[in-house]
């Protein structure tokens, strides 16, 4: 297995079980899993869709280990993509539309999905981000971690930070359990964590080009809020927009927002606020 692809092979038995009992598996369901490497996840996720008539469809850039799970038992309800996820990922969602939604136990087509992985850490960012900007999200993901980068997306004021402000915006996050890096081969250098990202309701399905409009102010405003952390909101927004610090302090208090608050105060909610009453324009 190629080194500079980063894998970490997940072996904790229990682990694979509650990363799959967080799935919350139904009939009807597609599960996208991302990096099957040798089947070690892939494997007992079939064995539950077999039981509950669910579908796996497994991503895995190597294409040596790709082949290998093709005939795993319960193949049946197995589609092997080899790919880079951070390349393939919204062509895959929209390419695979009806087999990748499923179909309800009632018989209807669903538009949600829900995405696994025990991620290479050096593609979280990249990742969380495609998913951010994924026109139809998945209804839930559940992924392995650094310990550290899961800790950062969960925090709350005032301890936010432009990871956690990114991901809270599309989904709430929970930390399930963490796991040892012993757990792992090769063992990583740092201890992982299991994290449940529940994709907000308002934020699932297919979305029209306001939405993503507003969607896209939101993420720029917490790029310029976030640029100089230890600046006060007032200040960044000022040097970031390049406009009157005295005009974006009446609009952040017409916003009941204090404009000498470090961005670390700021809630989801008040970020909010801010890009639709600051647009940004490029």
């Amino acid at each position: 297995m190629p080194r500079k692809l980063g894998q970490h092979f997940l072996k904790n038995e229990s682990a694979i079980k509650k990363i799959i009992a967080t799935l919350e598996l139904k009939n009807g369901e597609t599960v996208l899993e991302i990096g099957a490497g040798h089947g070690e996840l892939t494997k007992p996720l079939l064995e539950v869709c077999g039981k509950v008539g669910c579908k796996v469809m497994a991503v895995e850039k190597d294409p040596e280990l790709a082949a290998g799970i093709q005939n795993l038992e319960n193949s049946e309800n197995l589609k092997v993509i080899t790919g880079d996820i951070r390349k393939i990922l919204p062509k895959l969602v929209s390419h695979y539309s009806l087999c990748l939604y499923g179909t309800s136990p009632e018989g209807r087509q669903t538009t949600h999905y829900k995405l696994v992985g025990n991620i290479p850490f050096y593609i979280t960012g990249r990742l969380l981000r495609n998913i951010s900007e994924l026109k139809n999200k998945p209804e839930l993901c559940v992924l392995t971690l650094q310990k550290e980068v899961a800790e950062r997306i969960c925090v709350a004021p005032p301890k936010m930070n432009r990871l956690a402000a990114v991901v809270q915006f599309w989904a709430e996050p929970k930390i399930i359990g963490f796991i040892s890096k012993k757990d792992f081969s090769p063992p990583p250098e740092v201890d992982s964590a299991i994290i449940r990202l529940g994709v907000r309701l308002e934020v699932l399905g297919f979305r029209g080009e306001k939405q993503k409009l507003s969607e896209e102010n939101y993420y720029r405003m917490v790029r310029i809020l976030f640029q100089q952390p230890r600046k006060t909101v007032a200040n960044n927004l000022t040097s970031g927009l390049k406009t009157d610090r005295l005009e974006i302090a009446k609009k952040l208090e017409k916003l009941s927002i204090f404009p000498n608050l470090r961005p670390q105060n700021l809630s989801v909610e008040e970020i909010i606020k801010i890009s639709k009453e600051i647009k940004i324009y490029n």
